[in-house]
């Protein structure tokens, strides 16, 4: 089959990794990462790295990696910097995630102690359970942005980079809903010279990363750049955006089951799920502002799957329960337990049970690599605002106003691949190619 290049920008240079966060999922993002370049280990979880893509009729057999179809930022071309309250360095806040085994730390001890955390945009008043002594002073919040974007500027100096993008890794932040200072990018810079407190630390990250013309991705459900004034912005200085929150372990269960028990018309009479953990977001979601966000995140994926207004007999009354607890023995090795009450024929009940006994930072670092280098194509691609198409890695995907989110696993993924087939030149795959009977066929 013939393809023809799209215009995109080609990678050249380095490319930095910003993470607002040096805590577990960013050190075992960088640390994984390094691991790869030296040949230690495999990038496994990571789409860009290992899935390959189809290409015309299944029969024509051209399955090429997604990395080699699209033109891509190597592993070897990245750097990497970030943001954290705590003046750790990477190896350091390596040690304290206690994520990766010391065995596997230590031959990278003196890669990652080159990367030193930059003084973070932070208040408590946001993140009521975190608290450290590597914090920026300034006088308004406008300063705050500007310190934030001159940091910016600078690790790329210090670097080298070509490009930059930004992956949000910090924690969550309290549950705040938009104002009148989220109404336009001019109101949002009045806010920020106002001290607006419904401006979080992580809103001025998101509009530092934008005027900067970084790509910015939220993988927290923190209120970021998903308010009118920063997509217009996005829209405006031609930057993509994309969020929010990784969907990492007892989310992506449900967005597996949940279609596949509507694909068979069964009915859901509840939906039970808890959680353990005690790594930094279990101690932060044990304040109830902050698991305010997070269950807001994670309650609207089985609605926008199982859509109960077109199949009432099926979902209407579905009871869905989330908790979460901070349980300090089980660090980042956190367990999802999840009770489904399903109807099947004649309205006999049956039950599943699932014990996802997961790694929390283990599953998001390969969403942080794909995340970093699918924003940086969309950015060389032209594609500014709201990257819909990656839907497939976050629990509550950003989407333009009057767009309904996609929740369906599966349809993300076919969306996010026919989205990287267009930016390669490749026509979109459909069913209707595989059905068409070939005009040599006899029978």
């Amino acid at each position: 089959m013939s393809i023809t290049p799209s215009s995109i920008t080609p990678h050249e240079g380095k490319l930095l990794v910003l993470t607002p966060g040096l805590g577990s999922v960013a050190t075992t993002f960088i640390a994984g990462v390094e691991s790869v370049r030296r040949g230690t280990a495999k990038p496994f979880g990571s789409l860009s790295q290992l899935q390959t893509i189809r290409l015309g009729r299944r029969s024509e057999n051209i399955n090429p990696l997604i990395r080699d179809f699209v033109n891509l930022a190597p592993l070897e071309d990245l750097e990497f910097g970030g943001w954290d309250v705590f003046a750790d360095d990477a190896f350091d806040a390596a040690l304290r995630a206690d994520v990766l085994k010391n065995g596997e730390l230590a031959p990278l001890e003196d890669f990652l102690r080159t990367i030193q955390p930059m003084t973070a945009a932070f208040d408590r008043a946001y993140v009521k359970r975190l608290d450290g002594p590597n914090v920026k002073q300034g006088g308004t919040k406008k300063d705050l942005a500007e310190a934030l974007r001159e940091d910016i500027r600078r690790r790329m100096d210090e670097t080298g980079a070509n490009r930059a993008v930004m992956v949000w890794c910090g924690s969550t932040e309290v549950y705040t809903r938009p104002s009148a200072c989220h109404a336009t990018p001019e109101a949002f810079e009045q806010g920020l010279l106002d001290n607006d407190p419904a401006i979080s630390p992580s809103q001025l990250y998101a509009y530092a990363a934008i005027q900067e013309g970084v790509p910015y991705a939220n993988g927290a459900p923190n209120l970021s750049a998903d308010t009118p004034a920063l997509e217009q912005l996005a829209l405006r200085n031609g930057v993509p955006i994309a969020g929010k929150d990784f969907k990492t372990g007892q989310t992506l269960m449900k967005t597996i089951l949940a279609p596949g028990m509507k694909a068979r018309m069964l009915g859901i009479r509840g939906w039970f799920s808890t959680n353990i953990l005690g790594n930094r977001d279990g101690e932060v979601l044990d304040d109830a502002d902050s698991f305010k966000a997070k269950e807001v995140t994670k309650a609207g994926v089985l609605d926008s799957i199982l859509q109960p207004e077109v199949y009432p007999d099926l979902y209407k009354d579905l009871y869905h329960k989330i908790r979460i607890n901070y349980y300090p023995p089980r660090g980042d090795e956190k367990e999802g337990w999840d009770n489904i009450d399903i109807v099947g024929w004649l309205g006999y009940p049956m039950q599943i049970k699932v014990d996802f006994l997961c790694r929390d930072s283990i599953l998001a670092a390969p969403i942080v690599l794909d995340l970093a280098l699918f924003m940086d194509l969309a950015g060389r691609a032209g594609r500014a605002g709201i990257q819909e198409w990656l839907s497939f890695y976050f629990k509550s995907p950003q989407v333009y106003e009057g767009h309904v989110p996609e929740h369906d696993l599966f349809i993300q993924h076919l969306r996010m691949k026919n989205t990287l087939r267009v930016m390669g030149g490749a026509e979109p795959v459909t069913h209707l190619s595989e059905s068409i009977v070939p005009e040599d066929a006899s029978y």
